[in-house]
């Protein structure tokens, strides 16, 4: 029995980017003599464009009147997918003028508060030692999975396994409590009066104050209550602001405990329930542009582990 295929629409039913461009502005403006002047074009021109474009689609775009112009449904609709495209266009150009014929882009993703704190002092010197390699690094707040995202080295923080993905551990993590130094009356403070402290909250991590006093043996309330913020990013501005104290891990926030901007609140370090993998691809295991970050990355985290974290605590 014979199928039907479907036959790919034919060249010349396709918009120009032009006419793309001048319904875009257009659209924008809801004005065809501001679209004229941004696109240093006649207001004819404009409506011209348009105006073909909607007879090859058969579909009014605008709705218009003698003094104004709006869109139409169908317009709305178009208008959010062409520029959709039109962005797009313009990635891909940028990105293919901004490398040079013989280089490469690694994709990277990771979580924001990770990628400041750790990841972009770990890439230092990378692009000179290493110019034909061009980095692109995606920053995502939410927990994500690496093999949806069209990466080729992830780091993230779990238990290591993720589908399709190897992982290489990069280190445990320790989280310590810490605040603003003027933020204490008590130094340090008594459990039992912790109430008249604000203990801020990770909004991914809810329990995270209550593992940190159950791993001591210590149980109290009000460890789910306090200002909520979605990344340790967020966490951290808010502790260096004297919002309150933050549970934080320890390298993310070396820096401010070297220089006292931070101060530590007790000394217990509680260990996560995770750790910190750099991860790739299974189909990437051979990729040279992989390999060579991967050992850029091991260079800098066997350098970086002869210092002793636990003497800036």
């Amino acid at each position: 029995m014979k199928t039907e295929t479907q036959t790919p629409l034919a060249f010349r039913r396709y918009p120009s980017t032009t006419a793309m461009q001048c319904f875009e502005t257009a659209a924008r403006h809801l004005s065809f003599t501001n679209a004229a002047q941004e696109m240093h074009m006649t207001q004819s021109a404009i409506s011209k464009q348009v105006a073909q474009l909607e007879e090859m689609l058969n579909l009014s775009l605008f709705y218009r009147t003698p003094h104004r112009i709006s869109l139409t449904p169908a317009g709305k609709t178009y208008y959010l997918e062409v520029l959709d495209i039109l962005k797009h266009i313009e990635a891909a150009t940028t990105s293919l003028m901004s490398n040079s014929d013989n280089s490469e882009v690694i994709k990277i993703v990771t979580h924001p508060t990770f990628c400041a704190r750790w990841l972009i002092p770990a890439l230092k010197g990378f692009s000179q030692a290493h110019p034909l390699l061009n980095l692109n690094i995606k920053e995502l707040a939410m927990p994500f999975f690496a093999e949806d995202q069209n990466v080729d080295v992830a780091f993230m923080y779990g238990d290591g396994i993720w589908g399709g993905m190897e992982s290489i551990k990069l280190f445990d993590e320790y989280t310590v409590a810490v605040c603003h130094p003027e933020y204490l009356t008590d130094k340090p403070p008594c459990i039992n009066h912790i109430d008249q402290y604000a203990l801020l909250q990770l909004s991914s991590r809810p329990s995270a104050w209550y593992e940190y006093f159950r791993q001591q043996d210590i149980s109290i309330d009000g460890t789910f209550v306090g200002p909520r913020f979605d990344t340790f990013n967020a966490i951290i501005s808010a502790a260096l602001l004297g919002y309150g104290i933050a549970l934080v891990p320890i390298r993310l926030i070396a820096t401010e405990l070297q220089s006292g901007a931070l101060v530590s609140v007790w000394d217990y370090k509680a260990k996560g329930r995770g750790a910190y993998y750099m991860s790739y691809p299974l189909s990437l295991g051979n990729s040279h542009k992989v390999k060579v970050i991967l050992e850029w990355v091991s260079a800098y985290l066997a350098k970086s582990n002869q210092q002793d974290l636990d003497s800036i605590v």
